[in-house]
């Protein structure tokens, strides 16, 4: 998959909930959030891709750092930017604040690169994750057609193109808890991973899987 997909991590959000710090720089466990993605990534892609509005912040990081091409920040143009600059004909697209991503699970969404779908995603009965999902080039004319209609979201581009979902079944038999989903979006995130780090029991690890269960222990 080397050769066909590059990896792309979206750090272009405003932190607001943490004041202004910057979450993909956060530690969890005493490696920033942003290192274990990276562990993730640079074993699987030859090339690796950070979109952010921020560039000097990573000017120190084994990464190619890119900046979005449209003035407003969301998500989709994030993945825009991704789509544009990437080299290859696929992207896996994730946050910068799941600290808890698989390899695994990662692997599972490119061995489910089909020449008959635009987006490989994950859908749990949370519904989908757009942040842990495979994109093909011929989503970037769609993407810029949402962005010239101010559509933000990156479900509003799952109109326009062609949709492969992944069951939670299937998700499940590499990652049971789900935990490659978890992102640390608040202060008691962060604490939560912590806790989740530590193998203490703190309930679910996903917030859409249901019911509470015990945190099995994750390595530093």
């Amino acid at each position: 998959m080397k050769s066909s997909c590059s990896g792309v991590i979206l750090a272009g959000g405003l932190n607001s909930r943490f004041s202004g710090s910057n979450k993909a720089l956060m530690e969890i466990g005493g490696k920033p959030i942003l290192s274990r993605i990276c562990e993730v990534f640079h074993a699987l892609f030859d090339e690796v891709l950070l979109v952010t509005n921020d560039p000097l912040t990573y000017a120190g990081w084994d990464i190619q750092v890119v900046t979005d091409l449209y003035d407003f920040r969301s998500s989709l143009t994030g993945l825009h930017a991704g789509l544009f600059y990437a080299a290859r004909p696929y992207i896996f697209v994730t946050a910068c604040d799941v600290p808890f991503l698989q390899k695994e699970i990662v692997q599972l969404v490119l061995a489910q690169i089909d020449p008959k779908a635009d987006i490989i995603v994950p859908q749990t009965r949370a519904g989908f994750e757009p942040l842990c999902a495979v994109y093909s080039n011929a989503c970037l004319k769609a993407t810029e057609e949402c962005l010239g209609r101010r559509q933000f979201k990156i479900r509003d581009l799952f109109e326009r193109v062609r949709v492969k979902t992944i069951p939670e079944a299937l998700l499940r038999q590499q990652d049971p808890e789900l935990v490659s989903f978890f992102n640390v979006n608040a202060p008691q995130d962060r604490l939560k991973a912590e806790e989740l780090l530590a193998g203490k029991e703190v309930g679910p690890a996903y917030d859409g899987t249901g019911g509470s269960r015990t945190a099995r222990t994750y390595p530093p």
